[in-house]
């Protein structure tokens, strides 16, 4: 990332103060990011191709107002704290919300400060983590209404989990094995082509808001704040992208919509 789009980036994300190497920096850039960029799969539902060279996701993520999914905002996010002299490597983790496990489809970042590793995910949906997450087996970490924990799991390193009525859900899974380019693009072709992905066959998208978060799921858009739960049915027509506008700020190519809306019918 060149010093000029970095300064757009911390500017996107009206990021004002100075940004040292430590924890309060990253907890700032992964805040930031969380809550300006959505998570969003529209390019995915309408069939286009998810390109994750740096200029393609500065192009949509910063100069445009669009989100992603984690390969996206993931991959952005990682690209800043490089650049910004943070010690960061991407990881690919297996998701394990159904129960059955995934293949390596969703990437976050490593970061090592000092003799810590911290697991940097601003791109799992409604279930993304609000700061970074300590490595750390066995610890409960509570970050706003969110409670985690890592787990030791034989066959598959880390799990992450979700503390729910007071059960652990498993989230996803992770090791610290390299990850290269080819593994993230082989990750990220699945995800956004297989008919076995969530990402084709649903409309999704995910942007926080103070004490709760705002969903999509297809025309169904869900707003929770607290205990107060809030379900409104988009129209499938052109006024479905002003609601999307107006909710997540993501501003929708005309040439998406009548793919979006042959989907979501």
């Amino acid at each position: 990332m060149t010093p000029i789009q970095l300064n757009q980036y911390l500017s996107k994300l009206d990021v004002t103060s100075p940004i040292t190497v430590d924890l309060d920096s990253l907890c700032t850039l992964h805040l930031s990011q969380h809550r300006r960029i959505p998570f969003e799969n529209f390019d995915v539902a309408a069939g286009h191709a998810i390109r994750l060279d740096l200029d393609s996701l500065f192009d949509k993520l910063v100069l445009s107002e669009r989100g992603g999914y984690c390969f996206e905002v993931n991959g952005l996010l990682l690209h800043a704290l490089q650049a910004l002299g943070f010690d960061g490597r991407a990881l690919l983790a297996r998701v394990h919300l159904t129960g059955e496990p995934s293949g390596r489809t969703h990437q976050v970042s490593l970061v090592t400060l000092g003799d810590q590793h911290w697991v940097v995910d601003a791109g799992f949906g409604s279930q993304t983590p609000r700061a970074p997450l300590l490595l750390e087996a066995g610890q409960e970490q509570h970050i706003d209404h969110q409670t985690f924990r890592f787990i030791k799991e034989e066959r598959y390193g880390f799990m992450l989990q979700v503390k729910r009525d007071n059960e652990w859900l498993d989230l996803y899974s992770l090791d610290l094995c390299f990850v290269c380019q080819g593994d993230i693009e082989c990750g990220n072709h699945y995800t956004s082509t297989s008919l076995h992905s969530v990402f084709t066959s649903a409309t999704i998208a995910a942007l926080p808001i103070e004490g709760g978060i705002i969903t999509l799921l297809d025309n169904v858009l869900k707003i929770t704040q607290g205990d107060e739960v809030v379900c409104i049915d988009l129209p499938c027509d052109d006024a479905y992208f002003t609601l999307v506008k107006e909710h997540f700020n993501i501003e929708l190519e005309a040439s998406l919509h009548n793919a979006l809306l042959l989907g979501i019918v």
